[in-house]
C-alpha cells in the first residue's frame, strides 16, 4: 500500500510546485485544472502523513517493548501506546481504502430531479408534491438552491410531473441514490372513509450536463413554442412563451414553462434534455449501470419500490438496506442524512468487497 499511496504523495508536492509557478498563475484555466486536482488529492495525503506518524509511534512503542529494561509503570504506558497506535493505524488503513475507490465523475455536479405521480391518481400527485417539498427542505438544509424547470400541477394542489434543478457543491453525491419508486400508505385527503391507500411516486435525479459532454445536432430538434398553463397571470398565459423540445432520433419531449422568457424556457429545457441523453449514453457504455438503474427506477407499480413512507406508523423504510427509521416527520422535513450516509455506506462497503475479489 505505502508504493502505491508514495505516488500520490510525488504527485500533491509536485502540485504544489506547479500551482505557484508563475507561467500557471497566469493560466486561469489551467490553474483551476490543478487546483481541483489538488483538492481532490488532499484528504488521501493527509490521511496518508497520518498513517506514516501512527506506524513509527507503533514502532517505537514496539522498540521499547523489545530492548525491556522498563519498570513497570513505563512498560504499561509503552503497551498503551502501541495499542492506541495500531488501532490509529487500523483506522487510517480503512479510510485510506475508501478514498483510494473510483471517484464518481458526476459526484459533484449539480442535479436536475424529476418527480412523476405513479400509481394512485390524485393521490400520487399529492405525494409528489410531499417529495417535492421533502427536497426542497434537504437542500436548503445543504445550503444548496433549488430552481424549478417544469411543473404540471393538479386541481388539488399535487404535481402529475414536476423536473427542478438543484445546484450546490456535491449534490449529485448526496442524492444520486433517491432514484426510484416511493410508497406512500396514508389516509389520502380526497378519502371519506379513512381507509389506507397506497400510492407511489417516481423519483429520477440526473447530473447536470455540459454542452461539450453532451453534442446535440441543431437538426435533431423540433422545437415547438405554446402558451403556458396554470398560474402566472395575464402575461403567461397570452404569451407563447412555453418551450417543448422534441429530440428526433430518440422521440424524448421536454417542456419548460415556468420562466415569462422563451429563451430562458429553451435554455432550461435543454438542460434537462442534455441530462436525460447523457443517461442514456452512460447506460449503453455500462450495461450493469443500465440494469440497475432500470430496476431503480422501474415503471411505477405499487409493488416495485425503494422506499415506503407509512404515515399512520410514523415510519420511513429503505428496502435496499433494510433500514426502518420512526420519524416520518423530521424526514419528510428534509433530515435525509441518516438514510443518505447508510445508502452511500453500503455503496462503499460494496465497492471494497469488489475491489478485494479483483485483487
Amino acid at each position: 500500500m505505502f508504493d502505491k499511496l508514495d505516488v500520490f504523495q510525488n504527485r500533491y508536492e509536485e502540485l504544489n510546485r506547479k500551482l505557484s509557478d508563475p507561467s500557471v498563475l497566469s493560466d486561469p484555466a489551467q490553474y483551476a485544472s490543478l487546483m481541483k486536482e489538488h483538492s481532490s488529492l488532499t484528504p488521501l495525503v493527509e490521511a496518508y502523513e497520518k498513517l506514516r506518524k501512527a506506524h513509527a509511534a507503533a514502532q517505537e512503542a514496539r522498540e521499547l517493548l523489545y530492548e525491556g529494561g522498563l519498570d513497570r509503570e513505563l512498560h504499561q504506558m509503552a503497551e498503551e501506546e502501541l495499542d492506541t497506535a495500531k488501532e490509529e493505524c487500523d483506522r487510517l488503513t480503512e479510510e485510506i481504502k475508501i478514498l483510494l475507490l473510483p471517484k464518481d465523475p458526476n459526484d459533484e455536479k449539480n442535479v436536475i430531479v424529476e418527480i412523476r405521480g405513479g400509481a394512485g391518481g390524485e393521490e400520487a400527485a399529492l405525494f409528489s408534491s410531499v417529495l417535492f417539498r421533502m427536497y426542497t427542505m434537504y437542500a436548503e438544509r445543504m445550503g444548496w438552491s433549488v430552481e424549478i424547470l417544469n411543473v404540471n400541477e393538479t386541481e388539488l394542489g399535487g404535481y402529475k410531473e414536476i423536473s427542478f434543478m438543484i445546484t450546490g457543491s456535491g449534490a449529485y453525491s448526496r442524492l444520486k441514490f433517491e432514484s426510484g419508486v416511493h410508497r406512500v400508505q396514508r389516509v389520502p385527503e380526497t378519502e371519506a372513509q379513512g381507509r389506507i391507500h397506497t400510492s407511489t411516486a417516481t423519483v429520477a435525479v440526473l447530473p447536470e450536463v455540459d454542452d461539450v459532454e453532451i453534442e446535440i445536432n441543431p437538426k435533431d430538434l423540433q422545437i415547438d413554442t405554446f402558451r403556458s398553463s396554470g398560474a402566472g397571470g395575464q402575461h403567461i398565459n397570452k404569451t407563447s412563451s412555453a418551450i417543448r423540445i422534441t429530440h428526433l432520433p430518440t422521440g424524448m419531449v421536454v417542456e419548460c414553462q415556468d420562466e415569462r422568457s422563451q429563451y430562458k424556457n429553451k435554455d432550461k429545457a435543454m438542460k434537462v434534455l442534455r441530462s436525460r441523453l447523457y443517461e442514456i449514453e452512460q447506460r449503453a457504455q455500462d450495461s450493469a449501470v443500465a440494469e440497475e438503474r432500470r430496476s431503480q427506477v422501474g415503471t411505477g407499480d405499487r409493488s416495485e419500490r425503494i422506499r415506503t413512507y407509512n404515515y399512520p406508523q410514523g415510519r420511513i423504510t429503505d428496502h435496499r438496506i433494510g433500514l426502518t427509521l420512526y420519524r416520518l416527520e423530521d424526514f419528510l422535513n428534509g433530515n435525509l442524512d441518516e438514510v443518505i450516509d447508510a445508502l452511500i455506506a453500503k455503496s462503499r462497503a460494496e465497492q471494497l468487497q469488489q475491489a478485494a475479489e479483483n485483487a
